[in-house]
């Protein structure tokens, strides 16, 4: 088996279908998701970007296969903004796929390219449906002038959900199960995530396609569970924590100002307008404070601006602001 060795870390997905080890499954998921049967293993290149080269950017699976190059990306928790990202990624993989097949960029001769597929697989705990993704909806007005469009198809894979494609794809299915099993062991078993994650190991059905890979594997997988675990963890903490808080510094804020402007307005105008105001500053407000220190908690755990960036959707403006702060 190879050795894994990465610079940054590998989510559970990504290990799975996103190694040279393993473009059978690659195949298998590409064949579900499409609709096609293609048998050839060897047919698919991985394209996918772990290197500092190209400004430390890397996306999960990214591949080509006869005229299409494929981007799959794996998310626990939902991010409306995948076309914006997949559009950075593949800006990135045109560019390597033509500096490697010698095209010039500045000739007269048109250059060909393979055909993007974007495609999103979500596995969060939100009831978050099936879904065209659409970089338009990005835009702040005048969306239909654009002369770009990027769509991307959001799949929704937890266990029963979407099962003809799950079906479709053994491994795809098993991943799900997995997810699906060390969820509920941690959640109603009462168990650690480490304990959990050993328990689902152990209880893999014995002919599942993924099973030996896992089981050869134990420490790493645990490991990406852990930081996965903690990541989706710390992003519904985040949402839970600026919502309460900002809810009672917009009440308190907005009780205040209700009050002040009733004198001169009315009680009930000033103090249901004044609600309304101090609610979404407080909102604003609480939501800063908490961004920030939650910013800060992670980098002082040993996070780095790029981690935090990618996997919590952070402003990376904002984050070397609390890096720098933490610096100086």
């Amino acid at each position: 088996m190879s050795e894994i060795n990465r610079e940054y870390k590998d989510r559970l997905f990504v290990f799975i279908f996103g190694r040279e080890e393993n473009r059978k499954w690659t195949l298998s998921l590409y064949n579900a998701v499409n609709g096609t049967d293609y048998t050839d293993e060897n047919a698919i290149e991985i394209t996918t970007m772990s290197d500092a080269v190209y400004m430390g950017m890397h996306n999960d699976v990214s591949f080509i296969i006869t005229e299409f190059i494929s981007l799959f990306e794996q998310q626990s928790t939902y991010n409306p903004n995948m076309p914006v990202r997949q559009l950075m990624y593949l800006g990135r993989l045109y560019d390597k796929y033509i500096d490697a097949t010698k095209q010039n960029l500045y000739g007269t001769r048109q250059i060909k390219l393979p055909v993007p597929k974007l495609v999103t697989f979500y596995n969060g705990r939100e009831d978050v449906p099936d879904k065209i993704l659409r970089l338009s909806d990005s835009f702040s007005a005048n969306a239909e002038l654009s002369d770009v469009e990027v769509s991307v198809r959001l799949i929704n894979i937890n266990l029963g959900r979407n099962k003809e494609l799950l079906e479709s794809c053994r491994p795809l299915k098993e991943y799900s199960w997995f997810v699906d099993s060390v969820r509920n062991k941690k959640d109603h078993g009462k168990m650690s995530l480490e304990e959990a994650v050993d328990c689902t190991l152990d209880e893999m059905p014995v002919d599942f396609h993924i099973r030996e890979f896992l089981i050869g594997n134990r420490a790493e997988v645990k490991n990406m569970c852990l930081t996965e675990y903690n990541e989706a963890e710390t992003m519904q903490l985040f949402k839970e924590e600026g919502r309460e808080e900002g809810r009672a510094e917009g009440l308190e804020e907005g009780r205040a100002e209700g009050l002040a402007e009733g004198h001169t307005k009315g009680l009930a105008e000033g103090h249901t307008k004044g609600l309304a105001e101090g609610h979404t500053k407080g909102l604003a407000e609480g939501r800063e404070i908490r961004d920030r220190e939650k910013i800060t908690d992670m980098l002082r755990r040993g996070k780095t601006v790029d981690e935090i960036v990618e996997f919590c959707g952070y402003p990376c403006e904002q984050v070397r602001k609390v890096a720098d702060a933490l610096e100086a």
